[in-house]
């Protein structure tokens, strides 16, 4: 991880001083040898972290801070033991008039959610099925907001700012490539099956997660806790199809969907996928999942060097070849 984007805000060089928007990574109250309390910081932004410490903390003066608060903070850049760290000379909670740009704060989708969002909805709206295409789009609008900037998951593939609609997209465009080479084969294959499960698979995690400011999320909901975000889309679904009286045989398609994308029981799903349309969104879920860890683990490995373990891949240590790096004149 490199330098947080707040060490190139300086507003004063003689002080070697700083000033910008950061988010609060983790904080402990602490004592110095002298008696007097001070509170130890990691900030972090979208490009790296950095120790701080403010010091003669007063509460009543300083107000409390919880790790995922976004602030604001000037501060004097010193050096300790080789490394960069910051004296905090001022701090305070953002508030709304600052207009802060989350993104340049946390890890965040490199796409425009809501572009993604209402290329979605186009295409639904051009299915042949009028149920699909009603189901879909009333569960579309009804999440519209969740859908396009929530994270995909609290730790796992996806964890960004609009990490659920990044995936959703993905997997969408993947989807598109398999129904368009398998469907020359199968032509009883239902494209608009495929592409409505692939929008709503993930749907109730708008539900599932407790999203702080930073728009991450910082714990499973009540609901997420106790359901999960499986059994909670299905309970959608249900919901939605009776409000819109949809046919029972289509009802029963997506949520079975639903119900059998995560794979195997093992993984949450506690029925196997029992018809095409369902192993291809099973299938392509699982592929963008483990690619996504794939890549981010490689993000940080040298080139012939191993990654350390990834726990989302089985504790597997993955090697960066570099080979795809390499231009067609090299040996």
């Amino acid at each position: 991880m490199g330098k947080i984007k707040l060490l190139s805000n300086i507003i004063n060089f003689s002080t070697n001083q700083v000033e910008g928007y950061c988010v609060v990574k983790a904080v402990q109250l602490k004592v110095n040898v002298k008696g007097a309390e001070y509170l130890d910081f990691t900030l972090s932004d979208a490009e790296g972290e950095i120790n701080a410490k403010l010091w003669d903390y007063q509460s009543t003066a300083h107000g409390s801070y919880n790790a995922g608060d976004v602030i604001k903070i000037r501060a004097t850049v010193n050096m300790y033991r080789d490394a960069e760290q910051l004296k905090i000379d001022r701090i305070r909670h953002v508030n709304p008039s600052d207009d802060v740009d989350m993104s340049q704060l946390v890890a965040s989708s490199p796409f425009d959610g809501e572009k993604l969002y209402q290329e979605m909805y186009d295409l639904v709206g051009g299915f042949k099925s009028e149920e699909l295409s009603r189901l879909t789009r009333y569960l579309m609008r009804e999440h519209r907001d969740k859908l396009v900037n929530f994270p995909g998951a609290l730790r796992m593939h996806h964890a960004m700012r609009g990490g659920l609609m990044y995936h959703t997209h993905t997997m969408l465009s993947v989807a598109k490539k398999i129904v368009e080479v398998y469907s020359q084969f199968y032509p009883e294959l239902c494209a608009e099956l495929v592409y409505s499960g692939v929008i709503l698979h993930d749907i109730a995690k708008t539900l599932e997660y407790d999203i702080g400011d930073t728009g991450l999320a910082t714990a499973y909901s009540t609901e997420g806790q106790l359901l999960g975000h499986i059994s909670m889309g299905m309970a959608m679904i249900e919901q939605a199809s009776a409000e819109l009286s949809i046919s029972r045989e289509t009802t029963n398609l997506l949520s079975h969907i639903l119900l059998s994308h995560h794979g195997v029981p093992e993984f949450g799903s506690p029925k196997l996928p029992l018809f095409p349309e369902a192993e291809i969104v099973s299938t392509v879920d699982t592929l963008d999942a483990k690619l996504f860890e794939m890549y981010d683990a490689l993000g940080s490995t040298e080139i012939g060097k191993f990654s350390d373990r990834v726990w989302g891949l089985d504790n597997r240590q993955l090697y960066r070849h570099g080979y795809g790096l390499k231009t067609d004149t090299e040996d």
